[in-house]
């Protein structure tokens, strides 16, 4: 046992001292943090004020529309065409054109710009123009404003989910966060198993390709060496994941109290404003709609899925699956001289988490099929299937069952991988087939 322990610490802090592992280390936190605080950084950024010339030939939206902190309307008593001609004399950015038969169905409302005014601009007043004709048309067939408006608001209904106890107890769910919680570890599985995997297999041929590992078998047994470097790269990741958890949640810590300081977390309020449409309408009233934050929504619904029991089965799938699958990778290392070898032995391996992504989503869909039930059973796909249908709710008895399997058949093909790297590593210059792989499995020590 002890020599196992000096390879894991030869692996671990050979890895740890590259400089590609601290940049890495450094620069993924970075990328993360700056993913959740960069777009959130952005829509606190004020836009430039943009100037609209207005020309109304309906007489329906003279100094109606609402104004917006980036948009200013001006509405001047001239035709289209004196707005044309002296448009670039002018400080304005855009024309808004509204025709007179725009009621009838005639002309479209168009805008002219001189330089690109960007989509936030186009949208709005789009749908804000959509919107007052919605209106003009329920006036024009006399229809309560009031009732429609009051109707709108009432019917906006947002469904929560809860799970029900067979206690009778309930418990909160959102269906949208499990899901991305669930793709999320799922991916994150995927590419930890890919990414270290990988680097066991390419530390295995470069040692048996530089004859190093002549001198290391002459005090050590294969399978010690090869569970040796399996552990020690799974603590580089396990230690690297950490890292990365720590820094990007101290990142986003830093940046709340720093630049999203002044973002109101609690409510988002639409302004209110009065619409007047023609000389025989009356005024109405928009009401004003105070909505939950989004961010404040996603944050309470965040913590009411268990992040804690979900993050412990992460870590167990994580390093199960990798243990799995680079006891498979190690293996191929050791029977090829080169990584154009690799390839014809890959594949098989690759295949049942490429196929595990593939049906993720069908997992999210129904995540008590039959199918996805085996899925999550089956050691070769279950780190990443069982992953995506832990955030909507597993049974303790399926969660062990896929826990006991994947140890189970770990420890299994350890000891089949170890039959193939115990004559593969020392094994050169010679192309290996599957069914050499095969007599491999049978040779005596």
């Amino acid at each position: 046992m002890n020599k196992i322990f000096l390879i894991i610490q030869r692996e671990y802090l050979t890895r740890v001292k590259k400089k590609s592992f601290i940049i890495m280390t450094i620069l993924g936190p970075l990328l993360l943090a700056g993913l959740m605080i960069v777009p959130i950084w952005l829509t606190m950024q004020k836009p430039d004020k943009q100037r609209i010339e207005v020309i109304d030939e309906s007489y329906l939206f003279s100094d109606l529309i609402p104004e917006k902190e980036f948009i200013h309307f001006d509405y001047p008593n001239i035709s289209f065409d004196q707005a044309q001609e002296g448009f670039y004399d002018t400080n304005y950015d855009a024309i808004l054109y509204i025709p007179s038969n725009i009621l009838e169905g005639g002309k479209a409302i168009k805008l002219f710009y001189k330089n690109p005014i960007g989509v936030a601009t186009e949208e709005y007043i789009g749908s804000t123009i959509s919107k007052m004709m919605y209106d003009v048309i329920l006036a024009q067939n006399k229809v309560d404003f009031n009732a429609i408006k009051d109707a709108e608001v009432n019917s906006r209904f947002r469904v929560i989910t809860e799970k029900l106890e067979a206690s009778g107890k309930s418990k909160k769910t959102d269906t949208g966060l499990s899901m991305a919680i669930g793709i999320g570890a799922g991916v994150l599985i995927y590419m930890f198993i890919f990414l270290y995997g990988t680097q066991v297999m390419r530390g295995v041929m470069e040692e048996k390709t530089s004859r190093i590992v002549e001198v290391i078998l002459s005090s050590v047994k294969p399978f010690h060496f090869m569970m040796g470097k399996i552990i020690g790269v799974a603590l580089v990741g396990l230690t690297q994941f950490l890292l990365w958890v720590i820094l990007t949640a101290t990142l986003y810590g830093v940046a709340t109290v720093t630049i999203l300081k002044n973002i109101d977390m609690n409510q988002i309020q639409q302004k209110e404003h009065i619409l007047k449409i023609g000389a025989d309408l009356k005024y109405m009233d928009m009401k004003k709609i105070d909505q939950p934050n989004e961010i404040t929504q996603i944050w309470n619904d965040f913590r009411s899925i268990d992040m804690v029991s979900i993050l412990l089965c992460f870590l167990f799938y994580f390093l199960a699956g990798y243990f799995l699958y680079s006891a498979f990778f190690a293996a191929v290392g050791s029977a090829v001289d080169s990584e154009a070898d690799t390839q014809q032995f890959m594949l098989p391996i690759t295949i049942p988490l490429i196929f595990s992504l593939i049906i993720a989503p069908y997992a999210i869909q129904d995540p008590e099929s039959s199918l996805i039930f085996w899925f999550s059973m089956i050691p070769l796909t279950s780190p990443i299937v069982m992953m995506v249908r832990l955030p909507f709710g597993v049974p303790a008895w399926e969660l062990a069952l896929s826990m006991s399997l994947l140890v189970l058949s770990f420890i299994f093909t350890t000891w089949l991988a170890a039959k193939i790297y115990r004559t593969g590593i020392l094994m050169y210059g010679k192309k290996v087939s599957w069914r050499e792989l095969g007599k491999w499995l049978f040779y005596k020590e």
